[in-house]
C-alpha cells in the first residue's frame, strides 16, 4: 500500500465541476477551487499578519485550504441549496463523507501516515484563526466565480444568489482584519466599470456590508 490512490484523487478533483447543473461561461473544477482558495488564504493571511499583527500558523492554513474539498472526490460537488436544505440532510451528507474518508485512509494510506491524513482531510473550518480564514476564502472564491458569470451576462439568477450568500457568510467574519480590508480596499474595485447586473450587485453588497459609495 502506497500513496498512489491519494495522488490519483487529484485527477478526480479535476474532473468534478463546480456548480453542477447550471449553465456557465467559465467552467471551474474542484481542483481549481482548492488551488484558488489556497491562494486567497495566503493573501488573507498576509493581511492578518501585516495589518492585524496576528501570528499565522502557515502550515495549518495551507493544509486546510489546499485539502478542504479533497473528500469531494467521494461524493462530488453537491449543490449548496441541496446540501444545506435541512440540518438533517447536511448531517447525513457529512456522515457519508466522513465514513468514506475513514475507509479511504484505512485502505489506501500507509499506517505510518494515517494520523496525518486523518487530520489533513478532516473538516478544516473550525474556530482557529486559520479555520476562520478558510471559511472566508472558500466563499471569496465562490463570490468571484459568481461575479465572473454575472459580468459575462449569464442570465441565471442563481449567480446573484451565490454572490449574495457569499457576502453574507463573509460578513459573519467581519471581526477579522483581513475581512475588513477586503470590504474597504478590494471589493469596491470589483464594481469598477460597467457590466450586466452591476446595479443589482451593488444593491446586494450595500444591503449586507458597510461600504462607501
Amino acid at each position: 500500500m502506497g500513496l498512489n490512490a491519494y495522488i490519483q484523487g487529484f485527477n478526480s478533483l479535476e474532473s468534478i465541476d463546480r456548480a453542477p447543473g447550471y449553465f456557465k461561461y467559465q467552467h471551474h473544477s474542484v481542483a481549481d477551487h482548492c488551488f484558488r482558495t489556497a491562494e486567497l488564504a495566503q493573501m488573507m493571511g498576509d493581511i492578518e499578519e501585516v495589518r492585524g499583527h496576528q501570528q499565522i500558523n502557515w502550515k495549518a492554513l495551507y493544509e486546510k485550504s489546499l485539502n478542504h474539498d479533497y473528500t469531494e472526490r467521494f461524493i462530488g460537488d453537491i449543490k449548496t441549496p441541496v446540501k444545506y436544505a435541512t440540518p438533517e440532510l447536511r448531517q447525513m451528507i457529512a456522515g457519508v463523507e466522513e465514513k468514506m474518508t475513514t475507509k479511504f485512509i484505512r485502505d489506501e494510506i500507509p499506517s505510518e501516515f494515517q494520523a496525518i491524513y486523518t487530520k489533513r482531510l478532516s473538516e478544516g473550518k473550525d474556530n482557529t484563526l486559520e479555520g476562520k480564514i478558510l471559511s472566508v476564502c472558500d466563499k471569496l472564491d465562490l463570490l468571484y466565480e459568481a461575479y465572473g458569470e454575472i459580468e459575462l451576462g449569464n442570465p441565471n439568477p442563481v449567480y446573484l444568489q451565490m454572490f449574495k450568500e457569499s457576502l453574507q457568510t463573509i460578513k459573519q467574519f467581519d471581526d477579522l482584519t483581513c475581512v475588513q480590508y477586503f470590504i474597504k480596499e478590494i471589493l469596491p474595485d470589483l464594481f469598477a466599470g460597467e457590466f450586466a447586473d452591476k446595479a443589482k450587485m451593488l444593491r446586494i453588497a450595500f444591503s449586507i456590508l458597510p461600504m462607501s459609495d
